[in-house]
């Protein structure tokens, strides 16, 4: 199966022209937040996504809100708005989180971590879409530091995650790296095809 993954576009028409050229070789695509500018064109953009005519997997970033993705995608057919839930396609089972990427730790998400323990028990290929990255990567390091969400991280190392896919981090666009056997990819506003 060919994922499309996208994060962080915030509404560039440039991007979206992107992700739209690179959702034709894929069967499902994920959007990791921050499609707009604190929820600009919202609806404009997630109808041009639903043009696609294949399941469009989205969470919220740090400029849009839950409600205001779960509203527009109502009117559409192909948007799924998955933070807080799970979407099986195939054999993969898509878990969503929104964060607003700015926090080392998050009670929201540990909170809802005991509810995708149960979830990640019963498949075998799992991945994890966040818009905050995982904490100690290269997807979250700026300068000599690190910026990402160990509670995320914690839950990745517990679990046999295949891919965890985040974004927020504009200046590690397209880096990747591992925690265990988990890839873990920040894909960019043009996307990345990935394979599983």
């Amino acid at each position: 199966m060919k994922i499309l993954a996208f994060t962080d576009t915030h509404g560039s028409k440039r991007a979206l022209t992107k992700v739209k050229e690179k959702a034709k070789k894929a069967d499902i695509v994920i959007c990791a937040g921050d499609i707009t500018i604190f929820s600009q064109d919202l609806d404009k953009i997630l109808k041009e996504l639903n043009k696609l005519k294949k399941p469009v997997l989205i969470i919220p970033g740090n400029h849009e809100l839950q409600e205001e993705i779960k509203h527009a995608a109502s009117k559409l057919d192909n948007i799924y708005p998955i933070h807080n839930s799970k979407f099986k396609f195939n054999d993969v089972l898509f878990i969503g989180y929104e964060g607003d990427g700015f926090s080392l730790k998050d009670s929201g998400f540990r909170k809802a971590s005991k509810k995708f323990e149960k979830w990640v028990k019963k498949h075998e290929k799992v991945i994890l879409v966040t818009h905050a990255p995982p904490y100690g990567t290269k997807l979250d390091q700026l300068m000599d530091d690190y910026c990402g969400n160990k509670d995320i991280r914690k839950f990745i190392e517990k679990h046999d995650i295949k891919i965890a896919i985040s974004g927020h981090i504009h200046e590690n666009e397209g880096k990747r790296d591992k925690i265990k056997n988990t890839v873990v990819i920040n894909p960019g506003p043009f996307g990345k095809i990935i394979n599983i």
